[in-house]
C-alpha cells in the first residue's frame, strides 16, 4: 500500500512540474509574439515571462495547500 502512495505522490508532483513549465513557456511565448507583432523591444517578453512565473507559483501553492488541507481532513475523519 505504501508503494502505491509513493507512486501517486510522485505522479502528482511530476504533473505539477510539467504544468508549471507549460504555464511559463506559454506565457513567455505569448510575450515574444506580442513583441514581434508590436515591433517592440523585449518589453512584453519580460513582463509576460514574469507574470507567467507568478501565475505558475500561485497555481502550485494553491494545489499544495489544497492537498495539505485534504490530507488533514482525511486524518481528522479517521
Amino acid at each position: 500500500m505504501r508503494n502505491k502512495k509513493t507512486w501517486d505522490a510522485g505522479a502528482a508532483y511530476s504533473g505539477m512540474a510539467f504544468q508549471m513549465g507549460a504555464i511559463i513557456a506559454l506565457g513567455t511565448y505569448g510575450g515574444v509574439k506580442l513583441d514581434q507583432w508590436l515591433e517592440l523591444s523585449p518589453v512584453f517578453t519580460v513582463v509576460c515571462a514574469l507574470a507567467s512565473i507568478a501565475l505558475a507559483m500561485y497555481v502550485m501553492i494553491n494545489k499544495l495547500t489544497k492537498k495539505k488541507s485534504d490530507k488533514n481532513d482525511e486524518t481528522n475523519q479517521l
